[in-house]
């Protein structure tokens, strides 16, 4: 899945959680009896506080000797008490009585038996108590004997439901699935029904899946061979998104059986599952348009599954449908039949062995352009009104499947790929094995309104759900800890592939850029490892982030330029070929590598100390000579002692590479393998300057002590001595060493010193960001003074890059790309003529209704200028609602939320939120730029306060739409006002609000924010 917006960018733990047949050891073992019940004894479990589960059983009465309470207590916990009831019973007569009516004293041997009795139950009360997962009743002792109980989850019906846990039981995998639906996109219900060939593993009565949201109204099963389909007692725990098939007899080892299950549910008003979506036809007619969305845990709420990744199975689907409308799914159709009356249904051949989340389905009015290749129809699916925008997606895809065949020696299996843009879609793309979903952005090219920008981005974003056909749908990671493998590796091909195909896109710096910010959010305390269990919802959905994405990208990109490109690619052929149609975990990457590698380099080893970690290391070099000492530590921003966890012992293993004065060409790279706390690497002779890191292929920052000055007069003297992404590395680098108190920010302001004489994007991008970050914290923090001599030092170093860039559409793609940049920046900010210029622009623009053409490139400077006045606001508004382009749409957007005009900015993130004339799909990038301008960043802040339920409603608690919100309302601020207001917000919500990284982070964020200007504000004032 491609994250949204185009700025891609849990509780850490050290351990992958291993498999998902992995079983927690059992916390009492309450009974022996091998006996088939319901709720069967190795399920027993003590469940969590949070859950809202009932309490029974032992303990609600007094414990007596009454054989009828141990009865009853035992038929609750689902196992006999009797024998031992019984047996327990019969030694109560501690104290014999005489015939005479009284009692004798105890014998010694009772009285040991006594003790040592007694010992045993304190013992075992008292480990009962020590353990994990276990909750006690807090209503105090009422009665005499009160005893501990157990607590059991309930089914909605009041009984018993026979699983605790969040993950699905392993004694039950499924085969095969055939579902029917039937949605109504009159009505926006839908009717469905599902059969589930399942076989089992281990002996059992129940078979629990998954089910979220949908009304079952009829289950049966059937066994193997078996032609009548008995009814069951099935049973729902709401809480885990859980139901359980209760079988008429026991289910035997080996044997196939088939659960049917009937239901119906209404189509999502969210994002998620089976959702609805509607959109104005050419005529300005509302339609409707159904679309799926499954990942990471929405299959359950379109058919009951077992929604686990590692729980593949192949799929027959079948959609009845209005006949006017179109169907499509993963697979080619195969039949299409009359049922009634304008109704038919479309039959898909059985897919391939998948996983739930990959399953996909649209109902629409679509129109499509298609390409045969090597054996597979590419399609490209669009609303009727934007088939005139698919050529480009087409073009792109056809090449990227040919490229990414060659590369992984494995033929694409499908004999279809559909690429399809729906009208209002959360995430960037989605990669459906053979039905691949996209926002209409990242999709649709229109020749007249779409930038360079927007170009890379469609390409980019194609690449990344193609690769996903191989790492991802092929071979799956086993559960959702190992994330990485799928959104990592997309992500390293995605850029890989470009650099291969389109090299004039300059994506690599794309890469660079985002890496950049990837590191910003890893050097706080609230990071996690790029491998993290996770077992919750909200763990799940935020493991989708920039660690997953671009730290996993990032050490890919650094274990390729260490093993070579040959070695590496050879590696992910045994890894694609060893486990396809299977999943995986990320030791079987790197055991598929050291394969290659044939124990010239354990890979496992070295890989392990990153991906089990979370942050990164800081390299510090010191040049004596001939000699160079390195010395490696955690680059870690310390906000809060108390809470910092230290990691001062932990050992990277960092595959350095440098470059030296002598010979600083690509192929003269150096590498060097640092796998220990310090260590000297002596030189053939002295040099005048090294640098590390070559292009940052390699995921450490590096701190050069003394020789920071040599690196600033290199820059001065022949900048092009380095490479544009080596300049941009150290911009980067100093900076963010700056920002930890490690070096000066004179020095930092020195190094920025050569710009006026750079052209390559990569360097002026990471400069501007890094001084844009100060501007903003300066002005939002009352600074108003500084922060302009802030621009005014920005002004004097690109003015005169500004003052050459020219209002059109020529010049190379990474030029025309600085262009929208530049230009952007200087009229927002109101620098050299630039706001005069573009408003000029504007006003021809509106003249024409419109019409006129303007630069594409240019477009978001012209309309943000414009929308400076209220009639441009509005005419932009008007023309917005009406504009078939989403390139235009989407820089329309960007200049309405760019207004100072408060009113505006409340209404257009209420509006979008409702989804009435703008979409809710935009509503995060409009939080972001709303939150750029001084008026801006409190209403937005006050605007996610007071929509808190219905945002987290609308996009799920921990998803990228979520923590994207959090992050951008809160990262500007500065004030210790602030910090509170932030921490008691969230932890006035639930606990799963309060616990979520995103939150954590900002918090931290607001922290180090606080911490910089108490370290730089007087500083800055004698700089500039």
């Amino acid at each position: 899945m491609e994250p949204f917006p185009s700025d891609r960018i849990q509780l850490p733990r050290n351990m992958i959680e291993n498999s998902m047949f992995e079983e927690e050891p059992d916390v009492v073992d309450l009974a022996k009896e091998p006996c088939l019940h319901p709720l069967e004894p190795d399920e027993v479990e003590y469940e969590p506080r949070s859950s809202r589960l009932l309490v029974r059983g032992l303990g609600e009465h007094e414990i007596d000797d009454d054989e009828e309470d141990y009865e009853s207590s035992a038929k609750l916990l689902g196992m006999s008490f009797m024998n031992r009831s019984s047996g327990l019973r019969n030694n109560m007569s501690v104290y014999r009585q005489n015939p005479n009516g009284s009692c004798s004293v105890p014998s010694t041997r009772t009285m040991v038996v006594c003790t040592v009795v007694l010992v045993i139950a304190v013992s075992l009360i008292m480990a009962i108590y020590l353990l994990p997962k276990c909750t006690f009743s807090k209503e105090g002792c009422h009665k005499k004997n009160h005893t501990m109980e157990l607590i059991y989850p309930l089914a909605t019906n009041g009984k018993l439901f026979p699983w605790a846990k969040i993950r699905l039981p392993p004694d039950v995998v499924p085969l095969h699935y055939d579902l029917v639906l039937q949605p109504n996109l009159t009505t926006l219900k839908f009717a469905g029904s599902v059969k589930i060939v399942v076989n089992i593993v281990h002996v059992t009565w129940k078979i629990v899946l998954h089910s979220s949201g949908l009304n079952i109204t009829k289950a049966t099963i059937t066994s193997a061979g078996g032609h009548q389909a008995k009814p069951v007692e099935f049973l729902e725990y709401p809480l885990h998104d859980q139901i359980a098939v209760m079988a008429p007899e026991a289910l035997l080892v080996g044997q196939n059986y088939t659960v049917n299950i009937e239901y119906s549910s209404n189509l999502s008003d969210t994002y998620y599952g089976f959702y609805k979506i509607s959109y104005k036809d050419e005529n300005s007619k509302q339609r409707w348009f159904a679309a799926t969305q499954f990942e990471p845990l929405a299959a359950r709420s379109a058919f009951p599954c077992f929604d686990e990744p590692a729980f593949k199975a192949t799929f027959l689907i079948k959609i009845k449908r209005d006949e006017k409308l179109s169907t499509l799914s993963n697979m080619p159709k195969k039949a299409t039949t009359p049922v009634t009356n304008g109704i038919v249904q479309d039959e898909f051949f059985v897919s391939l062995k998948m996983s739930t989340y990959l399953v996909a389905f649209v109902v629409a009015d679509l129109k499509n352009i298609s390409r045969e290749t090597n054996g597979s129809l590419v399609s490209v699916y669009a609303i009727p009104q934007h088939l005139n925008q698919v050529g480009y997606a087409l073009n792109t895809a056809v090449k990227l499947l040919e490229f990414y065949q060659k590369y992984f020696f494995i033929n694409y299996p499908l004999e279809k790929l559909d690429l399809v843009a729906i009208p209002d879609f959360q995430s960037g793309a989605m990669e459906n094995w053979g039905l691949i979903t996209f926002r209409e952005t990242t999709l649709l090219f229109d020749s007249n309104t779409s930038s360079a920008r927007d170009k890379k981005l469609i390409t980019a974003v194609i690449a990344h759900e193609l690769a996903h056909q191989w790492f991802g749908n092929l071979v799956t990671m086993e559960w959702w800890n190992d994330l990485w493998l799928n959104e990592g590796f997309a992500t390293f091909m995605e850029y890989f592939a470009m650099e291969e195909i389109f090299p004039e896109l300059h994506s690599d710096e794309d890469l660079l850029n985002l890496i950049f910010k990837a590191m910003m959010k890893d050097s706080l305390n609230s990071s996690h490892p790029v491998s993290s269990a996770v077992q919750s919802s909200e763990q799940i959905e935020e493991m989708f982030d920039a660690l997953s994405y671009i730290k996993g990208a990032s050490l890919l990109l650094m274990l390729k330029h260490y093993l070579t490109k040959d070695v590496f690619q050879a590696g992910i052929e045994v890894y694609l070929h060893n486990h396809n149609y299977g999943s995986a975990r990320s030791d079987d990457l790197w055991d598929s590598m050291n394969e290659i590698t044939n124990g010239t380099l354990d890979v496992k080893k070295l890989m392990k100390t990153w991906i089990l970690h979370k942050g990164f290391p800081l390299v510090t070099v010191v040049r004596k000579g001939k000699n160079i000492s390195v010395q490696q530590e955690k680059f870690l921003y310390r906000v809060e002692p108390e809470n910092w966890t230290s990691d001062a012992s932990y050992l990277w293993h960092i595959p350095l590479t440098y470059i030296t004065s002598s010979c600083n060409f690509t192929h003269c790279t150096n590498a060097y393998l640092l796998d220990q706390k310090s260590a000297v690497i002596e030189l053939p002779e002295e040099v005048e300057w090294i640098k590390f890191n070559v292009d940052m292929n390699g995921y450490y920052i590096v701190h050069y002590a003394e020789d920071w000055k040599t690196l600033i007069d290199l820059l001065k003297k022949n900048h092009t001595a380095l490479s544009p992404k080596d300049r941009a590395n150290l911009i980067n680098n100093i900076f963010n060493l700056a920002g930890l108190g490690k070096e000066s920010l004179e020095k930092a302001f020195e190094l920025i010193d050569y710009l006026n004489k750079e052209s390559s994007t990569a360097p002026l991008t990471q400069a501007l960001f890094q001084l844009s970050l100060i501007y903003s914290l300066l002005e939002k923090k009352g600074e108003q003074q500084l922060a302009a001599r802030v621009m005014h030092r920005i002004e004097h170093l690109l003015g005169d890059k500004i003052d050459q860039q020219r209002w059109t559409d020529d010049g190379t793609l990474s030029e025309r790309e600085l262009r929208s940049t530049l230009l952007a920046f200087a009229c927002t900010h109101n620098m050299r003529n630039c706001r005069t210029t573009a408003t000029e622009m504007f006003e021809k623009w509106m003249k024409s209704n419109g019409t006129m053409s303007l630069p594409s490139d240019v477009m978001k400077a012209i309309f943000t200028a414009g929308a400076k006045s209220s009639n441009g606001w509005e005419f932009l508004l008007k023309t917005y609602s009406s504009s078939v382009s989403e390139a235009e749409k989407s820089k329309m957007i960007e200049a309405l939320a760019s207004t100072e005009d408060v009113r505006k900015l409340i209404w257009l993130m209420q509006n979008s939120l409702e989804g009435e004339v703008i979409r809710a799909q935009e509503l995060s990038h409009i939080i972001a730029t709303v939150s750029q301008s001084l008026p801006g960043y409190l209403l937005a802040w006050d605007f996610v306060k007071e929509n808190w339920e219905k945002l987290t409603r609308k996009f799920h608690l921990g998803s990228y739409t979520i923590q994207n919100i959090i992050s951008s309302s809160t990262s500007q601020f500065a004030t210790k006002a602030h910090l509170l207001e932030v921490k008691s917000f969230f932890e006035s919500k639930s606990e799963e609000s309060s616990q979520l990284h995103c939150v954590k982070e900002a918090i931290d964020t607001i922290q180090l924010n606080i911490q910089w200007m108490e370290r730089n504000l007087a500083k800055l004032q004698e700089l500039l």
